[in-house]
């Protein structure tokens, strides 16, 4: 599952850039596991997703228009609702991604939102669900990883397989020196050290090596989120994204 290639731009660039910006010593810390997102598995909401990732494709407005609610659509950003309650939802969504934006960056991001089949419900907003979902994780132990490692969130991801190989070194062929689980890793970048298609982590026995970019996550993703309008899924909210207009 390619969360961060598939991806949601300007979450990843803010991950790294912040991990960048103060790189962490090799230091042992205590594992904490995670449980990955599942994909969803009602027919309906995965055909809508199917739908919503050729929109995107054509950079049809007209055609996003009939999958997302016209009104009620809601836009979280900081912790607040930036929604313009008096324009449709499609307008709402447009701002949140610049879908009018030159270049069309807005819409490939949309598309990237398919590309994840996972979903989980959004506590604040009975039967919505927001794509891609969070892992499962015991939030008092990951604040007490923040805690006693004195790090930021934005230092940390999670990988996603059922086993990552920790290699030596940024390349592929390079020697396997750990293998680990779905758990929290400290990212702490090296520009100099090789390929950009690795990211350098330090893993829970102190060891500093690296993994492929699509095999750890950020927390804080931003999320398209779905809502039942009329019987059909179709766009209702959305997590995250740019200046409100």
């Amino acid at each position: 599952m390619c969360r961060l290639v598939s991806g949601i731009a300007f979450t990843l660039l803010a991950f790294v850039a912040v991990a960048s910006a103060q790189p962490a010593p090799p230091k042992p810390y205590k594992a904490v596991s995670i449980t990955p997102p599942v994909p969803v598995t009602d027919p309906a909401f995965e055909a809508v997703r199917k739908q919503v990732g050729e929109t995107a494709q054509k950079k049809d407005r007209a055609a996003l228009a009939q999958l997302v609610v016209a009104q009620g659509f809601f836009w979280l950003r900081d912790g607040h609702d930036r929604a313009d309650k008096k324009k449709s939802g499609v307008d709402n969504l447009a701002n949140a991604l610049s879908l009018n934006s030159k270049g069309g960056a807005g819409w490939d991001i949309l598309f990237s939102f398919t590309d994840d089949p996972t979903a989980s419900p959004a506590p604040a907003f009975k039967g919505t669900l927001c794509a891609p979902a969070e892992p499962a994780y015991n939030a008092a132990a990951f604040a007490e990883l923040i805690k006693t490692t004195q790090s930021d969130a934005s230092e940390w991801g999670y990988t996603l397989s059922p086993v990552t190989e920790v290699h030596e070194k940024a390349q592929t062929g390079a020697p396997v020196i750990e293998k680990i689980g779905p758990m929290f890793v400290r990212i702490a970048p090296d520009n100099s050290a090789g390929s950009a298609a690795y990211s350098r982590i330090i893993t829970p026995s102190g060891k500093a090596g690296f993994i492929t970019i699509d095999a750890v996550a950020p927390l804080g993703n931003d999320q398209l989120c779905y809502v039942k309008d009329g019987g059909a899924w179709k766009i209702g909210g959305y997590v995250g994204g740019g200046e409100s207009q």
